[in-house]
């Protein structure tokens, strides 16, 4: 149970947040990423899309209380976001996740086996937790369902703690959303990256009906959430701002929203090294089904995407690509022109060992150049940063860098 002093800390940390929250600039963002992502031109937005909080945010949480200290981190996260001057939005809510019901042994039905490395690392080795495609039947078909109890005892408390400093708004997307509805993440978990690449090779008619098993099982649970009227507009997702003149904007507790009405991200790392082809039969297809219930959808997290444009082409309401460190810009400025936003991701790098100013200068402008020479709308998003060598100004600096080269894109 919290104490007074928990709550007290939260509570002040959401007074700060409202703050920045209710600033003008705010507005002005939202209408700079609705002109961005509908294809009216503008200065390229920049923005620092987290992955600092284990070095950075972690050692300044004070809250004793797990639930507390989860609503502190989150507090502190945008607070921290403010002072980088980037085209992020603080919005003036906070999301309070449902109490979703899945199977104990996992969101399949069948438990995960993650080795975690010792030492001062983020790496882990997953061994797959189907240990055999014949085995398919064993898993758990998705099955929407929320604990309705905890759930309103969950908001009662943080309505305790900052009820009337900002709104609070319950997340009740279904389980399969996000992360577990792109079939690519979960799969790899499994199968085992590795094993799953065999898999393509000796079972391929095993792979498509472990494959069509997971499309139907999305597919049924957000059906079921979507009739249930737990979509809300504020679970639109597209690793950037969700705005556009083409659909509704964020907007908390809006229970009853349509998928057709949101953004949707969907991604393939765990396909990186798979050819177009193979990319498109393992994968894409079973995607597509489940993409076109969107509104308008976004593709691509760390993976090189350089030689999969073509087939992306097939997502009808595609609107956003990513362009990765491991993806030639050059080459994907070629492909994709002004037909699609390009989410142009810097290698996080920069700012971490060797940090140097002007290679930063040099390689945001070199490959903006491309960019640029091809047409193309594109924003600079600088992500999955694991360490600044704990030297948080530089997130400062490559956002003064970043937009100083935005400001003299001129594309053709």
């Amino acid at each position: 149970m919290a104490n007074e002093r928990d709550i007290e800390i939260v509570r002040e940390l959401a007074k700060r947040t409202a703050e920045i929250a209710a600033k003008n600039v705010q507005d002005e963002r939202r209408e700079m990423w609705r002109n961005q992502n509908d294809f009216i031109r503008v200065r390229p937005p920049v923005f620092i899309n987290g992955g600092y909080t284990r070095e950075l945010l972690e050692p300044m949480l004070v809250c004793e209380d797990p639930f507390c200290r989860a609503y502190e981190q989150t507090f502190r996260s945008k607070i921290f976001q403010d002072t980088f001057g980037d085209d992020y939005i603080i919005e003036p809510w906070v999301a309070l996740r449902a109490s979703v019901v899945t199977n104990p042994e996992g969101i399949w039905g069948v438990k995960n086996d993650v080795l975690r490395y010792d030492g001062d690392t983020l790496a882990f080795h997953v061994r797959g937790a189907l240990d055999s495609l014949d085995n398919v039947s064993k898993m758990a078909v998705p099955r929407h369902s929320i604990d309705e109890v905890k759930t309103s005892e969950n908001a009662e408390r943080l309505s305790e703690m900052i009820g009337g400093i900002m709104e609070i708004h319950i997340d009740r997307s279904p389980a399969w959303h996000g992360w577990h509805a792109d079939i690519s993440t979960d799969i790899g978990y499994l199968r085992g990256h590795e094993q799953m690449l065999w898999d393509i090779i000796d079972e391929p008619e095993a792979m498509h009906r472990l494959l069509a098993f997971m499309r139907d099982g999305i597919l049924k649970a957000q059906d079921e959430a979507e009739r249930a009227g737990d979509y809300s507009l504020a679970e639109q997702g597209n690793q950037a701002m969700t705005y556009s003149k083409t659909l509704a904007p964020p907007k908390p507790n809006s229970h009853g929203s349509k998928r057709s009405e949101m953004w949707a991200f969907f991604a393939a790392q765990e396909y990186a090294v798979i050819s177009p082809e193979q990319h498109d039969e393992f994968l894409l297809q079973y995607q597509l089904p489940i993409m076109e219930k969107y509104g308008l959808t976004a593709y691509g997290c760390c993976e090189d995407l350089t030689r999969k444009i073509g087939i992306l082409r097939k997502i009808k309401n595609l609107r956003r690509i990513s362009v990765t460190p491991f993806a030639d810009a050059r080459a994907c400025a070629e492909q994709i022109g002004g037909d699609y936003v390009i989410s142009y991701r810097p290698n996080p790098s920069l700012v971490s060992s060797g940090y140097d100013e002007e290679i930063i200068r040099k390689t945001l402008t070199r490959d903006m150049k491309a960019f640029a020479q091809n047409g193309c709308f594109v924003d600079i998003c600088l992500k999955d940063v694991s360490s600044v060598e704990r030297k948080p100004e530089r997130l400062l600096r490559f956002t003064e860098i970043a937009k100083r080269v935005a400001e003299d894109y001129n594309p053709a």
